[in-house]
């Protein structure tokens, strides 16, 4: 078994010496949204990928491919509510996921939806481990590179074994700002007969 650090914990254990992820990790800690959900007892407070092993965390997607200078610089921060109600991850996108020039890569949208909006509804499901069953994403307006955004998820229905989420990607606004609606998108995902043994040896997926 992984020993699995709690939510709280995860929030100490990012740290760098890159200015410019400093300066990103700040922003991101201090943003309105930030507060205003912190300060909210209904959400708990989390980063997510620092629950995936360090050994791990090279082969994994979002902590792997997608991370580092240029990509996912600092990992993201996310706010969910008791029992996968609802919840949101504010994260910058670097210069190095595109697709178009100066455009973020579609295929990259898809995995940080599908990540965020499984990570909400999972705590809705019996042993809190699920797999995506089905992904639909209308691609509103291209996301442009090296920019603040926040997916927003919600878990629309839970039965049994399934349960069926909806989210956006939008800009990150600053105060008095409207913030652009990006993409939008629902899901549904299984939790497979064989969840209690994936729950076991895989925590870092399923909480």
């Amino acid at each position: 078994m992984i020993n699995n650090p709690t939510d709280h914990e995860t929030l100490g254990m990012f740290n760098t010496e890159d200015d410019n992820a400093a300066e990103i990790n700040t922003h991101l800690l201090t943003h309105p949204i930030a507060l205003a959900h912190r300060a909210d007892s209904a959400f708990e407070e989390s980063r997510p990928h620092m629950k995936v092993p360090e050994s791990v965390r090279p082969h994994h997607l979002t902590t792997g491919a997608l991370s580092g200078p240029g990509r996912i610089e600092v990992p993201p921060l996310m706010f969910l509510e008791k029992e996968g109600r609802s919840g949101i991850a504010l994260l910058y996108i670097g210069s190095d996921l595109c697709g178009h020039p100066g455009l973020v890569h579609g295929g990259a949208i898809a995995a940080l939806l599908d990540e965020t909006l499984a990570r909400c509804c999972f705590r809705a499901l019996p042993s809190k481990v699920g797999l995506t069953a089905n992904l639909n994403i209308n691609y509103r307006k291209p996301i442009p590179a090296g920019n603040y955004v926040i997916i927003r998820s919600k878990t629309v229905s839970a039965e049994g074994r399934k349960v069926r989420t909806e989210g956006t990607i939008e800009s990150l606004p600053a105060d008095g700002e409207t913030p652009i609606t990006y993409c939008e998108a629902n899901a549904l995902y299984i939790e497979p007969k064989q969840a209690k043994t994936m729950s076991l040896l895989y925590p870092a997926a399923t909480s």
